[in-house]
Formats: C-alpha cells, structure tokens, sequence
C-alpha cells in the first residue's frame, strides 16, 4: 500500500513513513487520514507484530500543515456545511480522538525520530508505545490538541519548556523520560529496527495484555480524561462560524507556530549552536 503522503511496508515489523519531505513532513489532514488507514491495514494484518512510524527525508514532523493549498483545500472540504460546534467535533476527531486511537492500537508501535519533532510532531510520537530518537533530533511539545506534555515529561518540566518555547534535545528528551533511547544518526534505523524483530517475536497476545494493561493502570490515573480536557476550553474558543472564518483561525496559528520554532530556534543559537541543524545556520526564518 502507497499513498502521496504515507507509505506503509506491510511485514512482521511494518513502517508507516510520512513522506512529505518537502515540507519537513508536516501534517496535513490528507496526511494524518492516510496515516490513520495504515495504521488500521497493521491491525488487520496477522503478519503484523510491531508498527514503527517514522519520516522520509530530514526530520520526522515538523508539526501541523496549517497553510499548504492542499491541507486548505482538505480542511475546507471537510468542514463544508457544518456549524461551528460540528467544526470542533471534526476538530476533535483529527486531532484528539486519532491520537487516542493510536495510542490504543492492539499491536506495539515504535516513534523513530530525527531531525525536527515539533508541536503535532510530538503529539504523533507521543501517541506511539516507544520512542527511538537520533542524537541530533529537535523536540518541542505543542499545548492544546493531543497535551500530554505533563504526563511525558513531568508537569515542571512541561511548564518550563512551555513557558520559554524552547527545543528538548535527544538526550534531554532522554533524561526526562519521553525519549526511550537514543542513538547516532547513522545507526538509529538498524538499531530501531532490531529492537522492533525482537519484539515481533513474542506472543502477540502477552503483548497486547501488557500494552493494554499499563495504558488502562496510566488512564486510571487520569490520562485520557486530561487529554479530553481541552475540547470545550480550547477547540470551542477556535470554533469559527465559517469556512472562511476556519481558514483565517489556521492561517494566524500557522503563523503561531512558526514564530515559535523560530524563536526556538534563536535560544538554541544562543545556548547550544552546535545543535543548530546545516539548513538553519545563518537563517532567520522558521
């Protein structure tokens, strides 16, 4: 199965990979539904044991497509003939519900990161069971949608980034417990994909209690209903009475979010200019 934005390699491991390189695989709604089908063709796929996602080009996800004139077109597709409370619960469904549907997939799933994981990047990587990143990937958690910040790094932690805007590295993400392992660029795909066969060769149905049993102990603890929280708070206060109105709401948080990595950007510049990725030295726009 091939898609424009998605490709899925079916086998006892199988690979979701974004493939919008040319955007830093930014997510539109074309990509996140295409996503959505490969996830469920890994579910329905006895051969499939584990599902690692991962992204073509230099980064995993450089967060939401907010302004291509596809993700527009998509969006305003979708978004035809409803008020705006039928906007929010689509909203919420590409953006809250998927997430939690992924994070509850029968089968283990594995985020391989590099390069860029920001804002809708970090939502798609939080939703996986591990994540393996590469020692020079670049994360920032996004607040509003899928907001599991707190419970990924800690609610002091979360505050911190939060408030300044500023990148986790690979190994900070490490350190505060989002990040499983991290590895050399050259040897995060092999060393991901060894991990992934040796967990496919397990019993599918001890992997499935096991998987089940610590996200049911997690939502016990209040996980899913903090995740849930922010639907009335924050889609219903974007929650447009049109399409051009929806239009005008994602061109002003495109421009939210880049101004944030840029930000980001300019504190990595200053604090850790080693980390700072080729393409963006010397470079003042996000």
């Amino acid at each position: 199965m091939s898609e424009k934005s998605v490709l899925y390699e079916p086998g006892p491991v199988a690979r979701v990979i974004l493939n919008r390189p040319e955007r830093r695989n930014a997510q539109s709604v074309g990509l996140l539904a295409e996503m959505d089908r490969a996830f469920n063709a890994a579910i329905r796929d006895p051969e499939v044991r584990v599902i690692v996602l991962s992204g073509a080009g230099t980064s995993f996800s450089g967060g939401h497509d907010l302004s291509s004139p596809e993700q527009l077109r998509d969006m305003e597709e979708r978004m035809r003939g409803l008020d705006g409370f039928g906007r929010s619960a689509e909203i919420n469904d590409i953006y809250i519900d998927s997430h939690l549907r992924w994070r509850n997939l029968s089968k283990p799933t594995i985020a391989m990161v590099h390069g860029y994981c920001v804002y809708g990047g970090w939502m798609i990587a939080s939703a996986m069971d591990f994540i393996f990143a590469s020692s020079d990937a670049l994360l920032i958690p996004v607040y509003g949608d899928y907001f599991t910040a707190p419970w990924d790094v800690g609610a002091r932690k979360a505050k911190e980034i939060l408030f300044e805007n500023s990148f986790l590295t690979a190994e900070q993400a490490l350190q505060w417990g989002f990040v499983n392992r991290v590895y050399a660029p050259a040897e995060l795909e092999a060393s991901t994909l060894t991990y992934a066969g040796r967990v496919a060769q397990n019993d599918p149905f001890h992997l499935r209690t096991v998987k089940n049993t610590i996200n049911q102990t997690v939502d016990l603890m209040g996980f899913s209903n903090s995740v849930q929280l922010l639907r009335p708070s924050f889609l219903n206060r974007t929650a447009p009475s049109s399409e051009s109105a929806s239009s005008s709401v994602d061109r002003g948080l495109d421009t939210r979010f880049r101004s944030g990595v840029q930000q980001a950007l300019g504190y990595l510049r200053e604090d850790r200019p080693e980390l700072v990725p080729a393409s963006r030295k010397g470079r003042s726009q996000a």
